[in-house]
């Protein structure tokens, strides 16, 4: 990870570093927090909370399992996500996928889990090519 001999981290990889290394590393880099100035302590405290609700997000929208409850729940959560991104960084411009996942909601209500549907499998032989 982080040398080009590594070679590009595949979707699946990105997914398990997200949801699992990035939120303990964060909290374990960031429980110093005494040592940060209060507004660099703040922003830090923002910004965990921001990740975890999208790492939130994730883990539901992968899920095996969905329901009624879960969409909705994916749904607070990558809202309150892009709400915090437009908070810390209010000159950030959105991407297409980021507003695309907003509808992920409505995908997991009317397909079922994306396990059944999604793309992976397929992107993931195109890169063993």
């Amino acid at each position: 990870l982080g040398e080009p001999s590594h070679g590009k981290l595949k979707a699946d990889q990105w997914r398990t570093l997200s949801t699992t290394y990035l939120p303990i590393s964060l909290i374990r880099l960031w429980e110093q927090a005494d040592d940060f100035t209060d507004q660099r302590s703040k922003q830090c405290k923002e910004l965990l909370e921001v990740t975890l609700s999208l790492v939130s997000a994730v883990i539901i929208a992968s899920s095996r399992t969905t329901s009624q409850e879960n969409a909705d729940l994916y749904l607070y959560h990558m809202q309150k996500y892009l709400k915090g991104i437009r908070g810390l960084f209010p000159r950030y411009r959105f991407l297409p996928n980021q507003h695309m996942a907003l509808h992920l909601a409505e995908y997991l209500r009317l397909y079922g889990p994306v396990h059944s549907w999604w793309t992976f499998p397929f992107e993931r032989l195109i890169g063993m090519l």
